[in-house]
């Protein structure tokens, strides 16, 4: 497989370097004085030439793709949920606010009903039932969840 440059697949031509100007002058006159039937050949040659790296690109972005979702696939972790189970929310608005250290995840919240495709449905004990992507849940084992990992500082006494 050639490796082609980000430069030859827009351009359909390598790219020259300062060093290779000194001879852009031998370059250009050597590319301008062909006749026209071998001009004509040589421009479907580099049409054709482009066509393969167009090709090529398409079938390297396959490849990164596929391999990528091997790799997203791998980090998933399938996790079975049942009415009546505790589980916590993430929350991922959080990171709109600052907050580094509050906690990420809400709850606990129960679970009312479970969906095909990962939808679940959860209840809280103040307010209505609300639906959220299974992916966005794990289980809840009990304990208190800390609203916040160290107090806010503006809650301490200034020094006098």
């Amino acid at each position: 497989m050639r490796v082609v440059t980000p430069y030859k697949l827009v351009y359909g031509k390598a790219c020259h370097l300062p060093i290779e100007l000194e001879h852009k002058a031998y370059w250009a006159l050597k590319h301008t004085n062909f006749d026209i039937q071998t001009a004509g050949n040589h421009r479907k040659v580099q049409l054709n030439e482009l066509n393969e790296l167009r090709d090529q690109a398409y079938e390297n972005s396959l490849i990164y793709k596929e391999k990528t979702k091997k790799i997203h696939d791998a980090k998933i972790k399938n996790r079975v949920f049942n009415v009546g189970d505790r589980v916590l929310l993430f929350n991922s608005r959080l990171k709109i606010f600052s907050g580094k250290l509050k906690s990420r995840w809400s709850g606990p919240f129960t679970i009312a009903q479970v969906f095909p495709y990962g939808t679940v449905e959860l209840s809280q004990n103040s307010g209505p039932n609300f639906k959220v992507n299974g992916h966005r849940i794990k289980h809840y084992f009990g304990g208190d969840i800390p609203t916040e990992v160290v107090p806010d500082l503006q809650t301490f006494p200034m020094d006098q």
